[in-house]
């Protein structure tokens, strides 16, 4: 009985939030800490998972495993079966084994590492290398899953991100034309770490929320008559008349510009330069887009506070991680401050976790 087995990390988004779904520029990278699917061939169309952290397991076949058909963790697992099947690959029954060490509702990417998990291990078993093309087919397969399948209206960052990323970089990715391109992230050459905390308030991205600021940006660009917000610019944000879309279109115009920013300060090692840049980030994602909420917001104003040269709310936000960039000397002194300001504030108690980067998916 043939077996695959693989291993996908979770990701932080280092900068440029919610710009993904209206072609934007995005520069996430991955952590480490990962989603191992073991998938074992079977000799019909049946269809199991099973994880060690999720609940009840899901068994179906090949021919149930599309939208509606399963719920919970299983869609995004299951969706890629689906995903795959509808790209024209001929698959086996199998039994998928999840482990898994990605923080749930972190906003760290968990469904995007199960999916990419699973792909990568149906790759194996069906003998497909992992070629750059391959990959590529594979992000619009997890993208498919996510979307269709689990429900959650995501713009491809996670996926992008988990199977592409190179060891020790960022991963510059383009939404208009899909182009991505390797951003080396030295900061520890400068005694800095990237340090992300959880702060366990739990979010979901198929609840109202992300829809909504999706529905938002894409009524803004409705009434400017453009193709994306990409092609919009502040005078263009000034022209619309409902304070909430300009608000929104704002946070994305201004975020795609500190993208931009932000690779130009890492490549001329401006640590402070980064810093600032995503300070601004958070408060636009706080004010102009409204998906912080106080845990995050004490977080990174804790975690500046104590020394850090930058932090930002990571992720889709309603909950989920902040991440800050910490004079490495100081990190322990920033996750004591950030734990006594929670305290203070009446805040369950939060966790903190090592970023990366780390490597992309793989096979085992």
């Amino acid at each position: 009985m043939s077996t695959s087995v693989g291993r996908s990390p979770g990701r932080v988004n280092l900068i440029g939030e919610h710009t993904d779904y209206n072609d934007g520029l995005c520069l996430p990278l991955t952590i480490p800490y990962a989603t191992t699917v073991t998938a074992t061939a079977r000799d019909d169309d049946r269809v199991s998972a099973r994880s060690s952290g999720q609940g009840e397991p899901w068994s179906g076949t090949l021919a149930t495993t599309g939208p509606g058909q399963a719920e919970g963790w299983a869609t995004y697992a299951v969706g890629v079966l689906w995903a795959l099947r509808e790209a024209g690959w001929e698959l086996p029954g199998v039994d998928l084994e999840v482990e898994s060490t990605v923080p749930m509702g972190a906003g760290l990417s968990s469904s995007a590492a199960l999916e990419c998990a699973v792909a990568v291990a149906m790759a194996g078993l069906v003998d497909r290398e992992l070629t750059d093309e391959l990959r590529h087919e594979l992000v619009a397969a997890c993208r498919r899953a996510e979307s269709e399948v689990a429900g959650a209206p995501t713009g491809g960052l996670d996926q992008s991100a988990v199977l592409l990323s190179a060891p020790g970089a960022g991963l510059l990715i383009d939404f208009e034309d899909g182009s991505t391109r390797d951003v080396a992230l030295p900061w520890g050459d400068a005694g800095l770490t990237l340090v992300v905390v959880d702060t366990q308030v739990s979010h979901t991205l198929t609840d109202g929320g992300y829809g909504a600021r999706r529905a938002d940006c894409e009524a803004a660009v409705e009434q400017l008559g453009l193709s994306s917000l990409r092609r919009a610019t502040l005078a263009d944000v000034d022209r619309l008349d409902d304070p909430r879309l300009q608000a929104r279109a704002r946070h994305v115009v201004t975020e795609n510009g500190r993208v931009a920013d932000a690779v130009t300060a890492i490549e001329a090692a401006d640590w402070a330069e980064l810093g600032r840049l995503m300070q601004a980030s958070h408060v636009s994602l706080r004010d102009d887009y409204e998906v912080s909420c106080p845990e995050l917001d004490v977080v990174v104003a804790t975690a500046l506070e104590a020394g850090a040269v930058g932090a930002r709310m990571t992720g889709g936000g309603f909950g989920g991680s902040a991440i800050a960039l910490v004079p490495s000397e100081r990190t322990q002194a920033v996750r004591r401050a950030v734990d006594a300001a929670f305290v203070a504030e009446g805040f369950a108690a939060p966790r903190h976790l090592d970023a990366g980067p780390s490597g992309p998916a793989h096979l085992v």
